[in-house]
Formats: C-alpha cells, sequence, structure tokens
C-alpha cells in the first residue's frame, strides 16, 4: 500500500492545520494531491488511497461547501488518484495496474477533536450509519476499485459500516481499525471482537488496523489471524502521538525499523502492508525493495 498523504503534503510545504485536512487541498491545490498519489505509485505502491479521509457533509457544511459542492470534492479526491494512476501507467516505472481506495475516515475525523482515537463519540449505531451512508452513496459511484473504511477506532462504529456497506453489497471495501496496544481498538474494547467483523461482511474484502503504533502491530495480526480466513492488512504509524488540541506530533516509543518491522507483520499473517502517519514515499519504496528482493 501506499503510506501518509497528509504527511507527505506537509512536507512539501502545505499548511493543513484546517479542520478539513488533506481534504483542505482539494480545493486549494488539488496538483499537490496528485503528485503524491504519483509519486507513491512510483514508489511501488499497488493500492493508493482518496483524499477523502476528512470529507464529509459535516465537515464541508462547516466551511460552506453546500451539498452538491462537498459531492463533487468527494468525487474530485478520487478523480485525482485515477489520474495519478492513469500517468504512472503510461511510464515505464510502474507494472501491474494499482488500486484506488476511496478513503472514509471515522466519524471522529469530522470532529477534528482527535476523538477519532478514542472512539468517545457518545451517539448512537444509527447515527453512525446516517453520518456515512451519503458519503458512501458518493464515493461509491466515484470510480474507485473499492473502499477503504479506515481508522475506526470502536466496534459501534465498525458495525454501522459493515451494516451500511451491505446496502452497497457490489462494492468491495475493507475495514481497518486504530489500536491502542496489542489486545484493544483505541476505545478500549478487544480488537478480538472488531476483527469478527469481518466473518459478517459478504463485500469486505480484507480486515486489518492502521494508524497504530508498529510495537504492536503483529500482536494484532495474529489476533486477526486467528478469527478469519480473509486477508489481514496493516498500515501503521511510526509510533508518534497526536496531539489534538495543539495540532502536533508528540515522540512515542518510536519503532527499531520500520522495514524489518513489517517483516515481523508479513510473518504473522499480513499479506498488503503499507504506512499511515508519518510515513513517506522512501518508506513504501523501501518497503516494496525488501518484498522483492524476498520474493526473487
Amino acid at each position: 500500500m501506499d503510506g501518509a498523504l497528509a504527511t507527505e503534503l506537509e512536507s512539501r510545504g502545505a499548511n493543513l492545520n484546517h479542520s478539513l485536512w488533506s481534504a483542505k487541498l482539494l480545493t486549494d491545490n488539488p496538483a499537490m494531491i496528485k503528485a503524491v498519489h504519483y509519486d507513491y505509485l512510483l514508489a511501488g505502491a499497488k493500492i493508493i488511497t482518496s483524499a477523502s479521509y476528512q470529507a464529509s457533509f459535516t465537515g464541508f457544511a462547516k466551511h460552506g461547501y453546500n451539498t452538491q459542492q462537498a459531492a463533487a470534492l468527494m468525487r474530485l479526491s478520487v478523480t485525482l488518484a485515477l489520474q495519478a494512476r492513469e500517468e504512472a501507467l503510461q511510464s515505464v516505472k510502474v507494472t501491474g495496474y494499482p488500486l484506488v481506495a476511496a478513503s472514509v475516515g471515522p466519524y471522529g475525523a469530522s470532529l477534528a477533536d482527535g476523538s477519532e482515537y478514542r472512539g468517545d463519540y457518545g451517539v448512537t449505531i444509527e447515527a453512525l450509519k446516517d453520518f456515512h451512508r451519503p458519503r458512501i452513496q458518493v464515493l461509491a459511484e466515484s470510480g474507485a476499485d473499492l473502499l477503504a473504511c479506515e481508522t475506526i477506532p470502536c466496534l459501534e462504529e465498525g458495525i454501522a459500516l459493515v451494516e451500511v456497506m451491505q446496502e452497497f453489497n457490489q462494492v468491495p471495501y475493507w475495514l481497518s481499525f486504530s489500536c491502542k496496544d496489542g489486545e484493544h481498538a483505541c476505545s478500549g474494547q478487544p480488537f478480538a471482537d472488531c476483527a469478527e467483523l469481518a466473518n459478517q461482511g459478504s463485500n469486505m474484502v480484507a480486515i486489518g488496523v492502521n494508524c497504530t503504533p508498529p510495537q504492536f502491530v503483529a500482536q494484532l495480526v495474529g489476533i486477526a489471524r486467528q478469527i478469519t480466513g480473509k486477508p489481514i492488512m496493516v498500515y501503521p504509524n511510526k509510533g508518534e502521538t497526536w496531539d489534538a488540541v495543539h495540532k502536533c506530533w508528540l515522540p512515542g516509543e518510536g519503532h527499531e525499523d520500520f522495514v524489518q518491522e513489517a517483516l515481523r507483520w508479513q510473518q504473522a499473517g499480513a499479506t498488503i502492508i503499507g504506512g499511515c502517519c508519518r510515513t513517506s514515499p522512501e518508506d513504501i519504496r523501501a518497503l516494496a525493495e525488501m518484498f522483492r528482493d524476498r520474493e526473487s
């Protein structure tokens, strides 16, 4: 998979200190988003994820966008990824046919208060379904190959997404949780309960964890592997912690070597591997080269 989008946009000079986060650049600088997608493809990514993580009707409405404008920006996020794929395929550096996943971020992302790392929403499953359904409708018709329901912090939101995606049962998707340790989602609920959802979603093509400290990933993969035969995907962060109040990253326990740790994730049973916050095209290039060398 690819790595972080927002991290790379910021490294190129984008100011994302905004409640729309990377989705802000859908209006301010869409060319930069496409360029990042393109660079991840050249680095070896076989899946790239659209800049729609923070894109929601409620989030856009707070900044004066009407329903039609918000839907158009969501579609644009996928179009940029599709265009990047076409341009990359025209080069001689990309082999195969990479997939474009439309990102469906958690309800907490629309609040822009860091609650996607806690899961303490205080809303019902039905309310979560009502939040996700309209944006999923748009993204399901956007031309993306599949949907990426990602950084989900609690079981209830996982249930809501599985139930909504049953309404779009011809659309493949993955479900990925954010976890606080090797056994629990960010909400504190057992990850095993979350992983059980893989056996309920007929059009769910993979389940996994993302935006989770790398040192916990192998254990979480092992839990999922015991529960489901579906592919396990992992795209952890680099071990730091997001401070939602001050909008900055705080040092975490870190990691010895992101690429070497990826071998442990593969050995534990992960078959789709990438990066989340603080990872870059260079990290993905290193991953791709390592796995390519091991296969040869």
